[in-house]
């Protein structure tokens, strides 16, 4: 299935390099270019040439999130897309006036994060090539001073954690191991498109050592258990006495909706804390019933 894709990839760098010899398609002049990033919101994007009878390469100097690319499927293609390419090209040749945005962020989140684009269509000229640079800050931060980007709304929906279905969300009930000193309470279990997250507020007994939380398991009684990541709120330690908001997140692109689960905690303490009887929450929106 992807000889296709391999062929267009081959034929867009041929005709890239063909281009001198003959510069003219449909009676337009192809071009193999380079545009650099806009690096703020005040600054015009660049406007690349696309056509219906001819594919456009956008080649990237660093990496990309390829399921973060956002166009008009009704009127562009996406044909290929890759850790350093995409190829585009318009459904038909676009009308005068018609303007199309298409976008993707890239994978290491330093700014300028997204790339973005106006497409559009040139009587007289189409883009077969684009090398696409990032525009450089004009002092680099010291490490002190540099601040990791702050997730926003949209981010979740353009990384796909979110589908039309949203996210469902439900309670989990309070758990108590005297024997190992832990109490679970205030949970909740969420689920949304390929993942699913497990949010406790867990009480270290005043009578037992500090505790960090570093594995988190979902198991089932038949079949395959799913590791999950361990994320701790603050600091990472729960001190004896104290509380402390722990995630314990999955990833997975089917989640049963019938199989009960058990969650179990493991501390770097040698003690855990099994949360028994859970289910992934049914999507309660245009997804399973």
């Amino acid at each position: 299935m992807f000889q296709p894709l391999r062929l267009s990839l081959a034929l867009v760098l041929l005709w890239g390099t063909a281009a001198r010899a003959e510069p003219t398609h449909g009676g337009r002049i192809e071009r193999a270019r380079a545009v650099t990033v806009a690096g703020g919101p005040d600054e015009p994007l660049p406007e690349i040439h696309v056509a219906g009878d001819l594919p456009t390469l956008l080649l990237f100097s660093t990496p990309i999130q390829k399921k973060t690319l956002t166009f008009d499927e009704s009127r562009i293609r996406v044909l290929d897309a890759g850790e350093l390419s995409v190829i585009v090209q318009a459904v038909t040749d676009l009308k005068e006036g018609e303007r199309h945005e298409m976008g993707v962020f890239f994978a290491d989140g330093r700014a300028p994060s997204r790339a973005a684009f106006v497409l559009v269509t040139d009587p007289t000229e189409v883009d077969t090539r684009i090398n696409v640079r990032r525009s450089e800050p004009l002092a680099a931060p010291c490490p002190s001073e540099a601040q990791p980007r702050v997730p926003q709304p949209e981010d979740f929906v353009l990384l796909g954690y979110v589908g039309e279905e949203g996210v469902s969300v439900t309670p989990i009930k309070d758990v108590e191991d005297e024997a190992q000193g832990l109490k679970a309470t205030s949970g909740l279990f969420y689920r949304g498109q390929g993942w699913a997250l497990v949010s406790l507020k867990i009480k270290n007994q005043s009578t037992q050592p500090k505790r960090s939380p570093r594995e988190a398991m979902f198991t089932r009684t038949l079949g395959s258990s799913l590791q999950a990541r361990v994320v701790v709120d603050g600091e990472g330690v729960i001190k004896p006495g104290g509380f402390g908001r722990v995630l314990a997140v999955v990833d997975a692109p089917m989640l049963s909706t019938d199989t009960h689960f058990t969650l179990e905690l493991r501390g770097d303490d040698g003690r855990s804390l099994r949360v028994p009887d859970l289910r992934f929450p049914k999507f309660v929106m245009g997804g399973e019933q």
